[in-house]
């Protein structure tokens, strides 16, 4: 059964029950205090909100999803399916963030892909369905299904603030690759997305010690 994460008490009761799983969070939970929820919007529009954001700065990302929710309201799939590129592209949007946006809107569109189903599936079936789209990386993926649709165990296997937060967490001699983190993370299933969020709370802890102020 997939565990969802849709609220603040969803993801205390997860933290709870991971501390008692593996006794070496427990110290860390005890630095961080319980993390808070961190929540998007889910569909199409939470999709494209991650990918417009991908490799650019907060500023510059919230200045170009102003632009797009301005120029599309309600933002859904079919406007965009429809748009031309040059309009997109005046927006903001780069040449491939525009492929990846209307190849998500025409997967909608066949209903080859129902996002909403995602919340549902194993987590590591629900990454392939989604890295399986053109664009859409392993990043991408995962906060999307941990952000927008709650799934308790996505991983974020790939965020470097994560695997930066188990190297000092857990005492490992170098920071864990991708790769390296699927099997660090084997004892928090089913809850791994919880997990995720006590390491990032983690993260800022460890920055903040070093004197940088971690957003």
């Amino acid at each position: 059964m997939t565990i969802h994460l849709n609220s603040q008490a969803d993801l205390e009761d997860a933290i709870a029950a991971l501390v008692v799983k593996d006794k070496r969070l427990k110290p860390i939970l005890e630095l961080t205090g319980m993390p808070a929820l961190r929540q998007r919007e889910p569909g199409f529009a939470g999709l494209a909100h991650i990918v417009c954001g991908q490799q650019l700065s907060t500023a510059s990302a919230g200045a170009i999803w102003g632009r797009l929710t301005a120029a599309f309201d309600p933002f859904d799939p079919e406007p965009i399916r429809k748009a031309r590129a040059d309009r997109l592209g005046r927006l903001g949007l780069s040449a491939a963030k525009i492929k990846t946006l209307k190849n998500i809107a025409r997967e909608l569109a066949a209903e080859r892909l129902n996002l909403d189903v995602l919340a549902e599936e194993d987590a590591d079936a629900a990454h392939h369905t989604l890295t399986a789209l053109h664009g859409i990386g392993p990043w991408t993926a995962d906060v999307y299904l941990l952000f927008c649709l709650g799934h308790g165990d996505a991983w974020p296997a790939g965020d470097i603030a994560i695997q930066e937060a188990i190297k000092v967490g857990l005492g490992l001699q170098t920071r864990p690759t991708a790769k390296q983190m699927a099997p660090l993370a084997e004892p928090w299933r089913p809850l791994r997305g919880a997990a995720a969020h006590l390491w990032w709370s983690y993260y800022r802890v460890v920055k903040k010690r070093e004197g940088v102020i971690a957003k």
